[in-house]
């Protein structure tokens, strides 16, 4: 089950369970749209894959399965990228599809 982590790593905005801003990767590595587009160009920099939008956990709970029950997290991971460091990473995958990573 997905944390639904609540900030971006990068620059810290709030990205609460329904944002439309929240993207993640297939490790769950969370950042707002503007820093996937502009900072990090669809490459993450802890994984090298491609980032996707999060989901929505439900708030609806008729089948059990929602936020009440299962909340999310309130646990910020706050990483600003090291440029130098992501560097090297962006220039390996950036030109390459993220399922060809």
């Amino acid at each position: 089950m997905l944390e639904i982590r609540p900030t971006c790593e990068h620059c810290n905005t709030a990205l609460p369970n329904d944002s439309d801003e929240a993207m993640i990767c297939s490790f769950e590595c969370t950042f707002c749209r503007t820093c996937v587009e502009e900072i990090l160009h669809n490459v993450c920099p802890n994984c090298g894959g491609g980032f996707e939008k999060r989901p929505t956990r439900p708030v609806n709970c008729t089948t059990g399965n929602c936020v009440e029950k299962y909340p999310v997290s309130s646990i910020e991971v706050h990483k600003p990228i090291k440029q130098d460091a992501f560097k090297e990473v962006l220039e390996t995958f950036e030109n390459v599809e993220p399922r060809n990573r």
